[in-house]
């Protein structure tokens, strides 16, 4: 399979226009001590690229980029998003693992790294125009990130013929339907998946931010609208991949 090799701070470079007008975005490399950490398939079509400046920011740009003809492209202007209240990590996904600065449970740092991306989600039906895979949540529904539990970092739904008492089942868990806006629009990032470790990180999506320029737990956040506007951008056929890190480590 045709591939594109990804560095972090290596020689070869992604092309970055970086203030608010944006032009070419060249997707060469990505780098991590000037050895690949992992090759995008050449299925990988939609690109969504988050940076911020250093490790320990809590504020960056979004990118959406798309390949065309074997060039990359960006495709629109730049989103500014939140971070962990600490900074970023190195996460677990399809870049080769990296056991310094990596990604703990409760440490409330983003996961940087390359990631695929799981379900949609919202409080109401599935937004129009959006194609890509999408769940209506309900107050039964939680994901866990009690780090003992079998069910660690995994949706789970409590079935209607049972009580809905997450208490009894896990220590610790998100509410899928807070009571807060927070998760009203999101996307689940596959980080930490194949194969769980457990303490390593769990919970991790895109949302609503709480207001501008604030940090999160862990996850990346954003006006509603412009989460809106990604999730009618994924094209499940282009196989999209998030990948985010420091400005430092990409080149």
């Amino acid at each position: 399979m045709k591939s594109t090799t990804i560095h972090l701070a290596g020689r070869k470079q992604i092309l970055i226009g970086v203030m608010f007008s944006l032009a070419l975005v060249l997707i060469s490399s990505l780098v991590l001590k000037s050895q690949p950490i992992v090759n995008l398939p050449d299925a990988c079509e939609q690109v969504i690229l988050v940076y911020t400046d250093e490790w320990a920011g809590t504020t960056g740009i979004l990118l959406l980029l798309e390949k065309k003809e074997h060039q990359w492209d960006t495709v629109s202007m730049a989103i500014k998003v939140n971070f962990g209240k600490n900074g970023m990590r190195w996460g677990r996904g399809l870049h080769r693992n990296n056991e310094t600065l990596e990604k703990q449970e409760g440490d409330g740092c983003a996961p940087a790294g390359v990631f695929e991306l799981g379900l949609a989600f919202g409080y109401d039906g599935q937004p129009s125009g959006v194609s890509w895979p999408y769940q209506q949540v309900t107050d039964r529904d939680y994901f866990v990130d009690d780090s003992i539990s079998k069910d660690y970092n995994t949706w789970q739904t409590i079935p209607a013929n049972e009580v809905n008492d997450p208490k009894s089942k896990w220590n610790s868990f998100e509410h899928m339907k807070r009571k807060d806006h927070l998760y009203s629009l999101g996307i689940v990032v596959k980080h930490n998946e194949s194969p769980v470790v457990k303490g390593k990180g769990s919970a991790i999506f895109l949302h609503v931010e709480r207001a501008p320029g604030s940090p999160t737990l862990g996850c990346t956040s954003m006006k509603e609208a412009d989460l809106l506007k990604i999730m009618r951008w994924l094209d499940v056929n282009k196989h999209p991949l998030l990948i985010q890190a420091p400005k430092k480590g990409i080149g």
